[in-house]
């Protein structure tokens, strides 16, 4: 057996690049779930390599730390499989955060399949070692895989069970401690072996080269985790559509007069916070607002646009609704009802699969 040791500042280091990778990756995906599906769909895998990415540079940046009394090597291609392991399996667990909804056996194995992935790429990226090889017992990898599934699950609990910056920063912290005390763990309860075979099934990568690799990575990692951070740290920009109308301009003044209905010919606006629900009516809408349904011109489309910054949140691919008039929430399998005890006009409103996390989290469920 070799003896090792590990260069201390690049253990500290290999913590730092985990955590930002956690930050990115996890603040990268809030608010997804209101978006339409392709840009969900781009955000989860973006997100998915950030983290994936993150938890392949923690681990190469802990073996370049990593001291032995011989020269090693890595196998390119085993080390770029690690790396698409980690990827396709947090990208996994991030479709079915993002595109189911988030009961507790989905978290819970949004959390298994992290954990399961984490310690994949950590096996994996040590099966490319040449000249030296890594040994370990069964139990080992069990008590590794133990360990790394318990603390993603409890990342992945914390940092989805409210989609607050407070969670996600407390997610980060967990989910970063998953990464490094699974690989301390695992490495700790490794021994090393010169080997038999200098053989690979790709080109040999010095540590220097692994270096180089590894640095272009984490140079990425910091890049996302400042343009995050800088989101987080200052206040929230307010989005404008491309094509809005200058606030001096008419049509603004159009926009605070309210919601346009028709009635006996005339045209009358409401206020928004008067209105209960909007439902879809071929291109057009109805507006419901106590015991009155009221005919409004705009498409289900063009409401949703101007009343985003009022609160209403399409619930189903019919209405839209202001939570501050629903009385209940009823869960079904997958998909929910709105009830709306005070408004005469209107008794419910169904929530399809694809919005329930959004009325929730308005509903603070």
């Amino acid at each position: 057996m070799l003896d090792y040791s590990h260069n201390a500042w690049l253990v500290a280091t290999s913590l730092a690049v985990i955590m930002m990778a956690a930050f990115t990756g996890l603040y990268l995906t809030h608010g997804a779930s209101k978006l339409g599906n392709q840009r969900r769909k781009l955000t989860v895998a973006l997100s998915a390599v950030v983290l994936g990415g993150g938890i392949w540079s923690m681990h190469f940046v802990a073996m370049l730390g990593l001291q032995l009394p011989i020269l090693f090597y890595y196998d390119a291609l085993i080390t770029l499989i690690s790396a698409l392991v980690a990827i396709l399996m947090v990208g996994l667990a991030l479709l079915l955060l993002h595109f189911r909804p988030r009961t507790m056996p989905v978290m819970v194995g949004a959390g298994v399949i992290v954990g399961l992935g984490i310690v994949s790429m950590h096996y994996i990226g040590m099966a490319g070692m040449q000249l030296c090889r890594p040994v370990h017992s069964a139990f080992d990898v069990i008590l590794s895989t133990v360990a790394s599934v318990l603390l993603s699950v409890l990342a992945i609990w914390i940092a989805y069970d409210s989609r607050t910056h407070r969670n996600i920063l407390l997610g980060t912290v967990c989910f970063a401690v998953a990464v490094f005390a699974m690989h301390f763990i695992a490495t700790g309860l490794t021994d090393f072996v010169v080997g038999d075979s200098t053989g690979g099934a790709g080109p040999a990568l010095n540590n220097q080269v692994l270096a180089m690799g590894v640095t272009v990575s984490v140079f990425l990692i910091c890049g996302g985790f400042l343009l995050t951070g800088i989101t987080v740290i200052g206040p929230e920009p307010k989005i404008v559509p491309e094509h809005a109308p200058e606030p001096e301009s008419e049509p603004a003044a159009v926009l605070r007069a309210g919601i346009p209905f028709e009635r006996e010919g005339q045209t009358f606006f409401a206020e928004p916070a008067m209105i209960a629900a909007v439902r879809a009516e071929g291109h057009y809408t109805v507006l419901y607002m106590d015991a009155e349904k009221l005919f409004c011109p705009w498409s289900i489309t063009e409401a949703e646009t101007r009343l985003t910054s009022d609160g209403f949140l399409r619930a189903h691919r019919s209405y839209l609704v202001n939570p501050k008039f629903v009385s209940s929430f009823e869960r079904h399998k997958d998909n929910g009802t709105c009830y709306f005890d005070g408004v005469d006009a209107l008794t419910k409103v169904p929530v399809s699969r694809s919005r329930l996390n959004d009325i929730r989290d308005a509903l603070g469920l």
